[in-house]
């Protein structure tokens, strides 16, 4: 069984830094795309930025040039740098994984909350 886990939210002040891990488990073949969303209270989930297996990454603007999205391929691992956090970067910050294995799709985490104070 395929498990996906978020960690390493929580409280922050503006301007202060965050760094999110995602760990995969499970009889897992391979990771292509791996990345990060977000959903504030009352708005839909959004990327905030995406990795794929061979290291090209893409950010949503309102988070370039202060966010670094990282991956260990030899842990099944991705990770979320964020830097000069803001309060609007507030929210629930998920990860996603297109995993290849017994059961192949797209994984998601539980979650974990990011709140930035101002």
């Amino acid at each position: 069984q395929v498990r996906v886990v978020e960690s390493g939210g929580g409280l922050v002040q503006s301007g202060g830094s965050l760094r999110l891990s995602c760990t995969t488990s499970g009889n897992i073949l391979r990771i292509n795309d791996m990345g990060w969303y977000r959903q504030a209270p009352g708005k839909q989930r959004e990327l905030v930025a995406a990795i794929t297996s061979g290291g090209i990454t893409n950010y949503a603007d309102s988070v370039k040039g202060r966010f670094t999205i990282s991956r260990d391929n030899t842990k099944n691992t991705v990770y979320l740098r964020m830097n000069s956090l803001k309060p609007e970067d507030t929210a629930v910050y998920y990860c996603n994984a297109e995993i290849i294995a017994g059961t192949s799709g797209y994984y998601w985490g539980q979650g974990t909350q990011v709140t930035v104070s101002s």
